[in-house]
């Protein structure tokens, strides 16, 4: 009989998996609405949900277990990925997802005795930083072009700062993804929160 620890285990790699697999099919999707296509696509609104899974689980279950749960996630989204998304995008997911929660993990337990939102938004947002950072430079940069999957509609040059730094649609989606990110993260403080005082309670 399964117990109540491997039912929940179960219930957030369960989560983590999906989350993963939907971000990573999204994220070759731009948003095509108010002239965004050059700054956002669609998994900005989902990824950050994997941070909230994380730090529940790390939370009220331990490092150690939300280490599984990000291990597990990670093995079984990369191979889903690999089959309904890219290899490239794949490698890219797998690499900024292992790393960003990892980084997650350790930030949220420096911060856990403090006020209940600071390990949740502190560590999201580094992670999130992290994320973006490897993600997109793996998956659309041209120093990655070994891959495969070379996107040049992704790879075009589209906006040039002060006329000297010349900036790819890849680079503009992002800056649109971290910033709708931390703003994600800073929205679900409502369902942690929720889940602490809940916590409190049932004890």
């Amino acid at each position: 009989m399964i117990s109540m620890v491997d039912r929940n285990l179960i219930y957030l790699t369960t989560c983590m998996v999906l989350i993963v697999l939907v971000s990573n099919i999204l994220v070759q999707y731009p948003v095509q609405f108010f002239g965004l296509e050059d700054l956002l696509t669609w998994a900005a609104f989902t990824y950050p949900i994997t941070f909230l899974i994380t730090d529940l689980t790390n939370r009220y279950c331990g490092p150690q277990i939300a280490k599984r749960v990000v291990y597990v996630g990670f093995t079984f989204a990369v191979l889903l990925s690999i089959l309904l998304a890219t290899p490239r995008i794949a490698i890219a997911s797998g690499t900024a997802f292992l790393a960003s929660q990892i980084l997650d993990i350790y930030i949220f337990r420096r911060y856990i005795k403090e006020t209940w939102w600071k390990a949740p938004i502190i560590s999201s947002a580094f992670g999130s930083l992290l994320d973006t950072t490897l993600f997109f430079s793996i998956a659309f940069s041209v120093n990655f072009s070994f891959l495969g999957y070379s996107d040049s509609f992704a790879t075009e040059q589209i906006y040039t700062f002060l006329n000297q730094i010349e900036i790819s649609r890849w680079g503009m989606w992002a800056i649109g993804d971290l910033i709708v990110k931390l703003f994600v993260a800073i929205m679900l403080l409502i369902p942690f929160r929720i889940f602490y005082i809940s916590s409190y309670k049932s004890n």
